[in-house]
């Protein structure tokens, strides 16, 4: 029995010699045989890899914001069409919540002396906002319990509204024009306030103003959005029933007239998203490596013809079909194996300069890797077999003619 396996494992090792012979004996056949096998697990690797990568830089966004967060959007009914100031401070009075804060946006024309700009976006927010992002506040002074309470009309502007409209001319206490209607500048929004994913989901703008002034100007009296920040270590799920039930009770339990979202469930939501054009983007790139194995059968086929002499002289010195077959059979599997890890670096490479550039988090996902690897591994071993399988049943008298 041990004689038998020592034989096998000789035999194979012999095998895997041969064909990494043949393999650099043919290294630009062989290099153009693998390309297809190359680029299609490059693709694949690159591409979940990367999302693996966007995946966790959106998670580290949506833990940045905190867990205990609510998004919260009315639609409202024919009786009721949004939430007045009693009903935030009735769900601000809740067990579970710490604040609330409005979200009223707007877009308007701004201008100050000759300059203008158009479209500009304008979120009405309230003294809360201020004190739970504390980070939020550049320079001057935030808004007021009295601004919300006076309808003042006071702002504070981004870094981008100074370089446009004041030229170099300290804004804090200058006039500007909202809407057509003048404001005074009280303070300047730090550059943390837009662009990222939590500042996104928040609501933030380049011009913040009281909620109530918002109002206002959209000629409205009721808030359709707003988020609630829980206190420390309330359960999410627990706090949002419990909105829901204060919330169902305000719009007499009429159906879909607000949504109530915790920010598990829409990073999950997108989780899920990215997951899926991942996997449809794997499997447009998948068929490079049907490509690359149509690439090896071809030249495996070549390969049988052109070493028909070889196999005969092997089959008359006795080496029996199965054994024909199996050296075939690693040739073929070598081939797709260099390609695929080949393939597996050049990807990993090609994600790594991706996030580098896009400025994500880079990862290195096993899965891609095992996926990657494996692909290559079957690639090789089915386009590979019909080859082997004729090479294996050349008749050694046919073939010793071919001398």
């Amino acid at each position: 029995m041990l004689k038998r396996l020592r034989k096998t494992l000789v035999m194979l090792g012999e095998c895997f010699r041969m064909s990494l012979s043949n393999i650099l004996g043919n290294r630009v056949r062989s290099f153009l045989t693998v390309l297809g096998i190359l680029i299609g697990v490059t693709a694949v690797i690159a591409l979940i890899t990367t999302v693996t990568g966007f995946s966790g830089t959106l998670s580290s966004s949506f833990q940045s914001m905190g867990a205990g967060t609510l998004s919260v959007s009315v639609t409202g009914s024919d009786l009721k069409s949004g939430m007045s100031a009693e009903d935030l401070q009735e769900i601000a009075s809740l067990e579970m919540v710490e604040g609330v804060t409005p979200n009223v946006s707007l877009r308007t024309r701004i201008a100050r002396g000759g300059s203008y700009k158009t479209s500009v976006s304008v979120s009405g927010k309230n003294f809360y906002y201020f004190y739970r992002n504390a980070d939020a506040l550049k320079r001057g002074r935030p808004i007021h319990p009295t601004d919300e309470e006076s309808m003042t009309f006071v702002c504070l502007i981004s870094q981008d509204i100074v370089d446009e409209l004041f030229f170099g001319v300290d804004p804090v206490g200058e006039n500007m024009f909202i809407d057509g209607v003048p404001f005074t500048v009280v303070g300047l929004l730090s550059d943390s306030t837009s662009g990222s994913i939590a500042s996104l989901m928040s609501g933030s703008a380049d011009i913040i103003i009281p909620y109530t002034t918002a109002l206002k100007l959209n000629n409205a009296n009721v808030v359709t959005s707003f988020t609630v920040n829980l206190t420390e270590g309330s359960d999410s799920e627990k706090a949002s029933s419990a909105i829901t039930e204060v919330m169902d009770a305000m719009f007499s339990y009429e159906e879909d007239t607000f949504t109530v979202t915790t920010m598990s469930s829409i990073e999950d939501t997108m989780n899920t998203m990215l997951s899926m054009v991942s996997t449809l983007l794997a499997g447009i790139a998948s068929i490079a490596l049907i490509v690359g194995g149509i690439g090896i059968m071809n030249m495996m086929l070549t390969t049988v013809t052109e070493r028909t002499m070889e196999i005969g002289l092997k089959k008359a010195l006795g080496a029996l079909p199965w054994q024909i077959q199996i050296q075939f059979l690693i040739e073929s599997f070598l081939l797709s194996m260099i390609g695929g890890i080949l393939g597996v670096f050049l990807g990993l490479s090609l994600s790594y300069a991706l996030c580098r550039v896009i400025g994500m988090t880079f990862f290195i996902s096993t899965d891609a890797i095992v996926l990657g690897v494996t692909f290559s591994a079957a690639v090789g071993i089915i386009f590979g077999w019909a080859p082997a399988r004729k090479a294996s049943r050349l008749n050694p008298i046919d073939a010793l003619r071919a001398i």
